[in-house]
């Protein structure tokens, strides 16, 4: 079992994480998916970099380093966040993009094995089929099956989930060999924001012209999906994954659907529904059981030998 210090970082990466997809409601009437990215990507660039400045440790660290940390961001980033906009902007509704979304829990636990040589036990197993469940639960009542727009939308956030699968397993590959340089987390932050700004910059330009509406709204969307989802949730992530296996990090994402749910709930008035709560309940139970460690199983099979 996971202790108490990491619990509460898994509580609050949940809680930041998926205020980004409320953020995003509140953001896209003003500006198109790329341009959202470059401005708020952009001025976090800006803001690290001015940090470190200040702090004196903004380095070259070489390409070597530098390269995994920006493939890292552009990756968990820009492709991620971009598609995840794009969905939302096609009038996907925001549990929709979730579900598609909390795929990512599975196509990591298929591949942790080959990448980080880390095993998945039989109650990772269940727990993630069993987290996977629940999110069928709670949003399969609030699809449309009828709508073609609304099951394509599935398409779009699916280069999400191989994005954000593939920048996981990297930086916990990068977190479990002992001869890696590893870098502090505002200098990854750094690097993954400059490259995912980079990579963004032709299409916000060329493609939406850098059409922005600066309303107050918009303004303040920013600074909270700057600070709060930027900052705060990628920090708690990258924490988790030196913490715990990169299955148990991902499963956290089965809490997508149903806070997001809950957030919008708060924000919008959405109605919260039964197979809401039924699912939520199964979701928790399922993520339960991912946090058993297969260090734990092999000394309980040790005693009993």
């Amino acid at each position: 079992m996971i202790n108490k210090h990491t619990l509460a970082l898994a509580v609050g990466f949940v809680l930041l994480w998926n205020s980004g997809f409320i953020g995003a409601e509140y953001g896209l009437p003003y500006t198109g998916p790329f341009t959202l990215v470059f401005w708020r990507y952009l001025a976090l660039t800006l803001f690290l970099a001015g940090y470190l400045l200040l702090k004196k440790r903004l380095r070259w660290v070489g390409w070597k380093v530098a390269g995994s940390n920006m493939l890292i961001g552009i990756l968990a980033h820009g492709v991620w966040l971009t598609c995840v906009l794009f969905a939302l902007d096609n009038e996907v509704p925001a549990g929709i993009v979730a579900l598609v979304v909390a795929l990512q829990p599975l196509a990591t636990g298929a591949l942790s094995g080959y990448v980080t040589g880390e095993r998945t036990n039989i109650y990772q197993w269940l727990g993630l089929v069993l987290g996977f469940t629940g999110v069928l639960v709670t949003v399969s009542f609030r699809i449309d099956f009828s709508s073609y727009r609304s099951v394509f939308g599935y398409l779009i956030p699916l280069v999400s989930v191989a994005a954000i699968t593939i920048a996981s397993l990297i930086q916990r590959r990068i977190e479990i060999k002992p001869e890696t340089n590893k870098l502090p987390i505002d200098l990854t932050l750094f690097y993954q924001s400059l490259a995912t700004t980079a990579v963004l910059a032709l299409p916000a330009i060329y493609v939406e012209h850098l059409y922005t509406e600066w309303d107050p709204v918009f303004i303040y969307t920013m600074l909270w999906l700057i600070l709060a989802v930027s900052l705060g949730a990628y920090a708690l992530m990258w924490l988790l994954i030196e913490r715990i296996e990169a299955i148990q990090v991902a499963s956290l994402f089965y809490l997508g659907p149903p806070v997001t749910m809950l957030m919008a709930w708060i924000a919008f008035g959405d109605t919260i529904r039964v197979m809401d709560v039924a699912g939520l309940v199964i979701v928790f139970f399922g993520v339960f059981l991912t946090q058993f460690k297969t260090q734990k199983i092999a000394s309980a099979n040790n005693v009993n030998s």
